[in-house]
């Protein structure tokens, strides 16, 4: 005697594939490509780099490309922290070469915007995920190099027992309403004001995710760093 048909799914009985999962799939192979693409950028800046150097559409690609790149990475970092499989696996890590290696990826498009930027970290260690600080500095500066004038510092140093990595402009800085220490939580996102944004909501969770005993991380906006812009900081624990 042959099974009854399931009524939903016709002669297949099992439940039917997690839409969000199939929204996190579609979006982790647009991660890939985008990967690649931004790879292939780099060759091509490299390879014609009298032509395209100072080229201010091919900028506007590369910028816009490892801006999508950056908010994919965003989208699957949330979807599993919807789903309560992120976490944030801690490593020590010697801050200033790490943040070497982040904003060299972000070096072809600052020359090419003629944009000067710097690290003044002190000479310490954290303990940090690497790749989850790494999605967040990356949203970060790519952030300051649309809102900057023309100069961009990144920062690190320990203060008040945590390690606060800051990323500072000398644009217009933040809105009264943005500036705040503490969590962003996706309740307090507003897409009519843009008050606030995912890349903040995810720097905040990645922040939150960092815990030492009964201590936290958190970020902070304000303006009150070294080049009379924005400055945004995540402090870690």
């Amino acid at each position: 005697m042959s099974e009854p048909k399931n009524p939903k799914t016709g002669d297949h009985p099992e439940s039917p594939v997690s839409f969000s999962m199939i929204i996190a799939s579609a979006v982790h192979d647009m991660k890939n490509s985008l990967g690649m693409l931004l790879h292939s950028l780099d060759g091509l800046r490299q390879e014609y780099e009298s032509e395209l150097g100072g080229s201010q559409r091919f900028n506007t690609l590369q910028y816009e490309a490892e801006r999508v790149h950056s908010d994919l990475v965003q989208l699957l970092g949330l979807y599993r922290l919807g789903e309560q499989t992120l976490s944030a696996h801690a490593e020590e890590q010697f801050v200033p070469d790490f943040l070497s290696q982040q904003l060299a990826r972000h070096r072809p498009l600052l020359e090419g915007h003629d944009l000067d930027c710097r690290i003044d970290a002190e000479d310490i260690s954290g303990f940090f995920d690497e790749d989850l600080l790494a999605g967040v500095l990356n949203n970060t500066i790519n952030n300051a190099i649309r809102y900057t004038k023309s100069r961009i510092l990144i920062t690190a140093e320990q203060r008040d027992g945590f390690l606060v990595i800051g990323v500072e402009d000398d644009g217009d800085g933040y809105p009264e309403h943005m500036q705040k220490a503490g969590t962003v939580s996706f309740k307090s996102l507003d897409f009519n004001t843009g008050s606030t944004s995912l890349g903040l909501f995810f720097a905040s969770s990645v922040a939150g995710l960092h815990r030492d005993g009964d201590r936290r991380g958190f970020i902070k906006l304000h303006n009150d760093g070294h080049l009379g812009g924005g400055v945004f900081e995540i402090w870690l624990p």
